[in-house]
């Protein structure tokens, strides 16, 4: 590489720098990663706060949250569940489900076998605790806790912001106001400084009136052409 391409990489090194920290230091981009940043937080706020409100709600549904969820009927045998055991079972039943899905296999064990814990391992990768039921995981299921959570947090969202813009147009408002009768004093005590009023610019012509302007025209050299 020659000293002149060696200096136009350095160059071009430089100036690609100089770029990236204009870039960088722009009002707008700083604003952009303080908004993503505030706005994370924010959002494991509203994530807390509603699952407070749907723990409150759901107090005396068992299971709480995670437990609004409804089974539906199965249309095949991949979501019917394992053989015995069905689409679903009581979180409490774990114990026996478990044995039973061993002696299913051709095992007989006890909750006090050495082997009953990888059973039931094996059993709990086929089925997941929704509050306190455990649903086969090829069952179509209808998570209503997830649903309502959705639909409270877009609500403590909407609220939120809608609450802000207006505080914040509120004191923009009043800030305008301060600023407008502090330059009218000024220009109360300079009265040669104040601007010269601007003329309000004519209504610019609709189509109608443009359309009519030409038919005029065409008119009036229509005549003239008669007349010569």
């Amino acid at each position: 590489m020659t000293k002149e391409e060696k200096k136009k990489l350095k160059k071009s090194g430089k100036s690609t720098w100089k770029e990236f920290k204009a870039f960088i230091s722009r009002g707008n981009v700083l604003d952009l990663a303080v908004g993503v940043i505030m706005a994370s937080a924010f959002s494991a706020i509203v994530t807390a706060f509603s699952n407070i409100l749907l723990s409150i709600c759901t107090w005396g549904v068992p299971g709480g949250i995670n437990g609004l969820v409804t089974v539906l009927p199965a249309l095949n045998s991949a979501q019917a569940g394992v053989d015995g055991i069905g689409q679903s079972f009581a979180s409490s039943d774990l114990v026996e489900v478990t044995i039973t899905y061993a002696a299913n296999q051709g095992a007989t064990i006890t909750a006090s076998d050495a082997s009953f814990t990888s059973w039931q391992s094996n059993l709990l990768k086929l089925y997941t605790l929704h509050g306190s039921t455990y649903t086969y995981n090829n069952s179509a299921i209808i998570d209503w806790g997830t649903f309502i959570n959705a639909i409270i947090s877009f609500l403590v969202v909407a609220i939120c912001l809608f609450t802000i813009v207006k505080v914040f147009a509120a004191i923009k408002a009043k800030n305008d106001k301060i600023k407008a009768d502090q330059l009218e004093k000024y220009y109360e005590k300079h009265p040669e400084e104040r601007p010269a009023p601007v003329a309000p610019e004519a209504p610019k012509p609709t189509e109608v009136e443009l359309l009519a302007q030409i038919r005029d025209l065409l008119k009036s050299e229509k005549a003239k052409e008669k007349k010569e």
